[in-house]
């Protein structure tokens, strides 16, 4: 990425040389321009949400700014990105979105986020520590940027206006007014009860943190997987992978009181979902909650079933790597017999891909959109 203070070798995590996807787009790029060209002082505390792939607090690292994020993976690409640029460690301090953020903020730098609901999340909980004098610029693509966003801004911090636009990016100026401006009451994290007819989850508590998948609804893929679960007996090992907010590693604890439930999830805000649903529901089953990778760090051959409703879409990317990562993981992580359950859209033909991993896949269950699909690990594998 050309940047106005020089070249920077960008790339996402975990590396794939085969990957075509960039670690940085025109936003990225338009933000840091204008920084440069309008002498905008880069001093105090300079905060950057959303960065996905590190791209600009490497620029900007010589300003000792401070990242929050709300995934595991784009914090890991910083790291490395920090890395290949030569910054010093600890000159960028790193935190997710569930740690406090800076008491004070005098550059505010936001790469607008897919979900207008951890937008106002961050905003609300950054609000209390912006102050009159504090420069709030925000960046992103055409497409990502809505009425809705621009009122968020003016909502929660002050007025605000856009940039023109520069290929298909762009930014967005907000004039903090503290004294005139009373932020609303953040409505984070949510909470709603389930309907009745999904099995042990039915009336059950469900806890979102802004930004987690259909954080106000029961999605209907999730639902229709909540109606077909297995029938876990005994002291099993289960993963729930990719756990969003956790309800169906909760549905299965709740089935099996016996069971130990791994919540795995890349999103710090999908982790403390599942953590939130888990605890208000009281579950007798012992849990562990993990932030990370996949299934990075677990033992081969340690679970007996994995559970899995694998997310098709990077950004604004359409992709199966990550289903293919996950199904990868399961297969080398599960015990000879152990079983991966997996919840799709029909269309997305996972069916061929478990069967060329695990060389079997059955059709557990299917509607006019979803199936359901288990493979077992065979035990010559």
């Amino acid at each position: 990425m050309t940047t106005p203070w020089g070249e920077l070798a960008l790339t996402r995590f975990p590396e794939d040389p085969r990957d075509q996807l960039r670690a940085w787009d025109a936003s990225d790029e338009y933000l840091l321009r204008h920084l440069a060209d309008e002498g905008v002082a880069l001093s105090g505390t300079v905060v950057v949400v959303g960065d996905r792939w590190g791209a600009l607090v490497t620029a900007l690292a010589a300003h000792r700014p401070v990242q929050i994020t709300d995934s595991f993976l784009s914090q890991e690409a910083t790291r490395a990105n920090l890395g290949r640029a030569g910054v010093e460690p600890g000159s960028v301090r790193l935190l997710t979105t569930q740690d406090p953020p800076p008491g004070r903020v005098d550059v505010l730098l936001v790469r607008v986020p897919k979900s207008l609901a951890l937008l106002e999340d961050q905003l609300l909980r950054l609000a209390p520590a912006v102050h009159e004098g504090t420069v709030v610029v925000g960046t992103g693509m055409v497409k990502e940027i809505h009425t809705s966003t621009l009122r968020l801004f003016e909502r929660i911090l002050g007025p605000t206006r856009t940039s023109l636009a520069e290929k298909k990016a762009r930014l967005i100026f907000c004039t903090p007014k503290p004294s005139l401006v009373r932020p609303p009451a953040n409505p984070w994290p949510y909470g709603y009860a389930l309907p009745d007819g999904i099995g042990a989850a039915s009336g059950r508590t469900v806890v979102n943190h802004a930004g987690v998948f259909c954080a106000d609804r029961l999605d209907i893929g999730t639902r229709f997987f909540l109606q077909h679960l297995p029938d876990s007996r005994g002291s099993q090992r289960i993963v729930d992978l990719g756990c969003g907010n956790g309800i169906v590693g909760t549905a299965v604890a709740l089935a099996n009181p016996e069971a130990e439930v791994l919540f795995v999830d890349e999103s710090f805000q999908a982790v403390a979902s599942a953590e939130g649903t888990y605890k208000a529901n009281g579950v007798p089953a012992h849990a562990e909650f993990r932030v990370g990778d996949g299934l990075s760090g677990v033992p081969a051959g340690s679970v007996d079933l994995v559970l899995n409703n694998p997310p098709f879409h990077s950004h604004q990317a359409t992709t199966d790597a990550t289903a293919w990562r996950m199904f990868t993981d399961a297969h080398r992580t599960l015990r000879a017999g152990g079983e991966l359950w997996v919840v799709g859209n029909r269309h997305l033909g996972y069916h061929v891909k478990l069967r060329k991993l695990f060389g079997n896949s059955q059709l557990v269950a299917s509607d006019p959109k979803f199936v359901v699909l288990k493979a077992v690990k065979r035990s010559s594998d």
